[in-house]
């Protein structure tokens, strides 16, 4: 039997929720208040038997407020645990290195993880991360510039890609942020 955490807190643009491990990590995250949209997206291995509901994660938590904040960096230093295959692995791995406001195309995310050829496998790595936020997915976007999926919404990822940008290529805290519903 193995016991996570999870916790949910309000942001911007709706619930945001984390899923970690015993050892503070995290499993999984998203904007929803349903563990039920995150525990799936967990590698059967690493998922957990039960789930304790918590107020806050201590630093994770912190880590999540203070981005949507303004705070992108934040973000960087909060440990993910996830499994797949070797590729996709690397390719979460690599994701966390494209900075905020500086978003990449698939073509491009192929090309960082040293498989220029394998766009379609680079685009799976995004639709398969189960730590949205911490591996930012949202950072990838279609070849031809346009803003692609995302689980999420689209109304979401164009929220992130926004915020990073302002943050990101001014230095500020946007003024206004409104909240997706």
């Amino acid at each position: 039997m193995t016991t996570a955490y999870s916790s949910t807190v309000d942001t911007p643009i709706g619930p945001f929720t984390t899923l970690v491990n015993d050892h503070d990590v995290v499993l999984a995250s998203g904007w929803t208040a349903d563990l039920g949209d995150l525990l799936p997206q967990v590698q059967p291995s690493l998922r957990p038997t039960e789930v304790e509901a918590k107020a806050e994660l201590g630093h994770i938590t912190r880590a999540v407020r203070d981005y949507h904040a303004g705070e992108l960096l934040v973000i960087d230093d909060i440990e993910v645990l996830q499994r797949s295959g070797e590729f996709r692995e690397h390719a979460w791995h690599v994701l966390r290195t494209v900075p905020a406001g500086k978003p990449v195309t698939y073509r491009q995310y192929a090309e960082l993880a040293g498989r220029p050829a394998a766009i379609r496998a680079a685009a799976g790595a995004c639709a398969y991360n189960a730590a949205t936020l911490f591996v930012p997915c949202h950072r990838v976007l279609r070849t031809d510039g346009s803003i692609g999926g995302f689980r999420w919404g689209a109304e979401i990822k164009q929220w992130l890609l926004d915020h990073e940008e302002v943050v990101g290529g001014l230095g500020v805290v946007p003024q206004k942020q409104t909240r997706l519903d």
